[in-house]
């Protein structure tokens, strides 16, 4: 009998993700949004900046602006305070021989070109002391010194963060061009699941799958078309995937991948379209799939619930994001310390739940795909490599969760 991990003609995931990289070229519109609303969304265009940020050179410090040629570099200085400057408000040219009381975010009057911080300036009535050595430019944040006049602010392909829309208020945009959210419609088959509140049969599961797509379909601002639970039998299959091309951009498939009598989703899409790829070098997750019903992209995840999670997060996720116009960033991989062993070396690349804690990784007990327990204890996945053996202590790959489910 043949072993899962001895197959012939299992896809290598570096080979299967490059490809799914390669195809995934953005399918969706342009559309203005208020900024209000772009968290999340993905930059279709890059905005220029048509402002300076900041727009002057501005004080850093609560303290006192000063031309540093009336002061004394070896004794302190006594100068008059000539003038008062909060933030927003214009400053006017620094008298000769004087100073100006300066508070943070405010401008740099004319003649002024260093800001000495309060807690080193005696105030004597009208007059400010000075102590020696004070230099040239100090605390003063410099025109531009942030975002230049006319340059690119953010580059056309990234998912907006809340930072980022900090960054487009600041150059003045109230609106931003970003691509329509992605159509992603899912569909699961199979007649053992039932959905959540309604009574179990004998046989019967709970359709867990359809809440993890649809929560991580939209922690990736993408709109979910829901095609419900498919019956197990060619004709319902046939229907259902006709029903989600055209109402999507992209279909995402759960169960039905497999060899079994039962499993007619691979047959279906053969007979719509076109499959490209078919079974993975990895576990959990081998009988993934990718092609096209029709003209709309497909991916075909295994019904497991770990299975459909870990691989919806290293292929399809990257694969949808890029269909929605984001650039690929692969990613953070860390190395860390190995908090077990694994003796048995298998054929296909592995991808272990793990809980990161007290410098080293630490497996959960039971690694079955059916155990979706096993990725709300972890925080991320450790990667084994094919033909690979570990022992404790040893070096292993580490991808946070964080850098998986948003």
């Amino acid at each position: 009998m043949k072993s899962c991990d001895t197959q012939a003609g299992l896809i290598d995931f570096e080979e299967a993700l490059s490809r799914l990289v390669d195809d995934a070229q953005a399918v969706v519109e342009i559309e203005t949004v208020p900024l209000f609303q772009a968290v999340g969304r993905v930059l279709a265009q890059s905005p220029v900046a048509s402002v300076a940020v900041p727009p002057a050179d501005n004080s850093s410090m609560d303290g006192y602006a000063v031309n540093t040629a009336a002061l004394s570099q070896t004794e302190m200085t006594r100068l008059r305070i000539s003038q008062r400057i909060p933030a927003g408000t214009p400053p006017q040219t620094l008298l000769e021989n004087s100073c100006a009381r300066i508070f943070t975010g405010a401008e740099i009057p004319e003649g002024a070109d260093a800001v000495v911080m309060q807690e080193n300036v005696s105030v004597d009535g009208d007059y400010a002391i000075f102590p020696a050595g004070v230099t040239v430019g100090e605390n003063i944040r410099r025109k531009g010194q942030d975002i230049d006049k006319g340059k690119d602010v953010l580059a056309c392909g990234i998912r907006l963060q809340p930072s980022d829309l900090g960054m487009l208020a600041s150059v003045g945009l109230s609106e931003i061009s970003v691509y329509r959210r992605l159509k992603v419609a899912i569909l699961s088959t199979g007649d053992e699941l039932v959905e959540p509140g309604l009574p179990l049969a004998s046989g019967q599961i709970y359709n867990s799958n359809r809440y993890i797509l649809t929560g991580l379909l939209h922690s990736l601002g993408m709109e979910v078309v829901d095609v419900g639970c498919v019956a197990d039998t060619q004709a319902s299959t046939l229907s259902a995937l006709a029903q989600a091309a055209d109402r999507a951009d992209v279909i995402l498939s759960t169960g039905g991948v497999s060899v079994g009598e039962e499993d007619h989703v691979k047959s279906c899409v053969e007979q719509l379209g076109q499959l490209n790829m078919w079974k993975m070098r990895i576990k959990p997750g081998k009988p993934v799939a990718y092609g096209r019903v029709g003209s709309t992209p497909f991916i075909g995840l295994p019904g497991n619930p770990t299975s459909t999670l870990i691989t919806f997060c290293l292929l399809a996720r990257p694969f949808l994001l890029g269909l929605q116009g984001a650039a690929y960033h692969a990613p953070l991989v860390l190395p860390v310390k190995s908090g077990f062993e694994r003796q048995r070396a298998i054929q296909r690349q592995e991808y272990l739940r793990v809980r990161f804690e007290a410098g080293e990784v630490i497996p959960f007990t039971n690694q079955s795909s059916g155990v979706l327990a096993s990725a709300s204890w972890a925080n991320g996945l450790a990667i084994v490599p094919p033909n690979t053996k570990v022992s404790k202590g040893d070096s292993i790959q580490f991808i946070p969760f964080s850098e998986l489910l948003a």
